[in-house]
């Protein structure tokens, strides 16, 4: 393994080059562990319905405050040898592990990002020329709603095993994180060499409009569900727990999915209303901001969309909730960061890992009493993540192959407004002498280039 990673880092760059990358990776690497220390909080009080705020962190025993080298993320659980200052009581090493799986995947994403360069036969293109050339401060806001989302995946998966529910605050913090981070993105603009290059299909005037029009109509029911015209689905739910229970043999499942197809209407008015609403605006590439906001909101409509879908007519048709109504909002926050092809790649490759841990449950099962376990959906869609993220490659080949109608991640910049009284440069026509010419306001036109 330490063979690999030296050849991986003598191709990817000469060891001069790797050097200066060292201070950068080093607080990457150190961040990703303090982003690890409060998934362990939102891990451990999001279920039990506690703020992720305040209190400060304590001991769950003992209820004593931890001290600064108790709360040092990966090394505090050393320097206490894993048991508490105060009350001596066990600490479980799930803080440090989290701890040092967020840091190793924020230095991972890091390293493929912008140490590999494009010469690097695979790695060079999991994050492409965008991320390379343009680097990580001129694409920091990109980079956080990226390492944001697979700090909610770990939380959401961890959380997910353990109580079969999704907290919706993970994947809409997520969602808005990212939607917030492309518009504050596509102002910093591109290097010359990664020009017109983007990291997710941006949206044209019409597309911008559909996704206005969704949001739209999302606004609209859940103000109605806060004014108490519409109900929320499956609220007797609970009625049907018994003690110790974290799944209940609903009856009534076929019923709730009209509630939610009630909610869902709105919605559905505002896509199709904004898609020939948006036919009619003017041709051209809307400003940049609009463009990447309405590639990420079509991102997490399309996620959404995918799996609520799938969701309604599974129970339509078994008469049993097909899969929980997190598992819709986080396939909308991976599209709402990684763009809306994403989430069908997503959404394909997930089952093949629910069957893969169906079997392997059996075999421990068979193994070892008691081993075997069901997990939900969520962690396979996470799991499924992170495949496509990292298999960029594979993936965009497949896009040029098999989809090439597949809208390629570009941004669109409008050309400068150019005034009626600026001259400006033209080809002349053959057979003149001069190779160009002057052009007045009878010759103006319109245009747009790449970014």
């Amino acid at each position: 393994m330490h063979c690999a990673f030296s050849c991986f880092l003598a191709q990817t760059m000469p060891l001069w080059k790797l050097y200066q990358h060292l201070p950068v990776a080093v607080f990457v690497f150190a961040f990703g562990a303090i982003v690890g220390s409060f998934i362990n909080v939102v891990i451990y009080r999001l279920p039990a319905g506690m703020s992720v705020i305040s209190p400060p962190s304590r001991c769950p025993t003992c209820g004593a405050r931890l001290s600064w080298r108790e709360n040092l993320p990966i090394l505090g659980w050393f320097l206490v040898r894993g048991r508490c200052a105060h009350c001596q009581v066990k600490v479980s090493p799930q803080y440090m592990i989290i701890e040092l799986i967020m840091a190793m995947i924020f230095l991972g994403l890091y390293a493929a990002y912008y140490m590999a360069g494009p010469r690097v036969a695979w790695w060079g293109s999991v994050g492409g020329d965008w991320w390379y050339y343009n680097w990580v401060f001129r694409t920091s806001p990109a980079f956080i709603a990226h390492a944001f989302l697979l700090a909610a995946l770990v939380a959401m998966t961890v959380i997910d095993a353990r109580t079969f529910t999704i907290p919706i605050q993970i994947p809409l913090a997520v969602t808005l994180m990212a939607v917030v981070a492309y518009s504050l993105q596509a102002l910093l603009g591109s290097v010359p060499r990664a020009m017109g290059l983007w990291p997710i299909p941006a949206a044209d005037w019409q597309w911008f409009a559909v996704a206005c029009g969704g949001m739209l109509g999302i606004g609209v029911s859940m103000l109605l569900l806060k004014l108490g015209v519409m109900r929320y689905s499956f609220a007797d739910y609970d009625e049907h727990l018994k003690d110790g229970e974290t799944l209940a043999d609903y009856p009534h499942a076929r019923r709730e999915m009209g509630v939610e197809l009630v909610f869902l209407l709105p919605c559905i008015i505002g896509l199709v209303a904004g898609f020939f609403v948006g036919a009619r605006f003017p041709a051209g590439p809307p400003p940049v901001v609009l463009q990447a906001l309405g590639g990420s909101i079509m991102g997490y409509l399309t996620g959404a969309g995918i799996l609520w879908a799938v969701r309604i007519l599974g129970t339509l048709a078994f008469g049993r909730e097909a899969m929980g109504l997190g598992d819709p909002h986080l396939l909308g926050a991976v599209g709402a960061t990684l763009g809306w092809v994403d989430p069908i790649f997503v959404f394909l490759l997930a089952p093949f890992f629910g069957l893969a841990w169906a079997f392997v449950s059996m075999g421990f099962g068979s193994v070892f009493r008691g081993a075997r376990r069901a997990l939900p959906f969520g962690p396979h869609l996470a799991v499924a993540t992170l495949v496509v993220l990292m298999s960029r490659p594979a993936i965009n080949w497949v896009q040029a192959r098999y989809t090439p109608w597949l809208p390629q991640p570009r941004l669109v910049r409008s050309a400068p407004a150019i005034s009626p009284a600026t001259p400006r440069l033209t080809p002349k026509p053959a057979g003149d002498s001069a190779d160009m010419v002057l052009i007045g306001p009878a010759g103006l036109d319109s245009g747009a280039v790449l970014e």
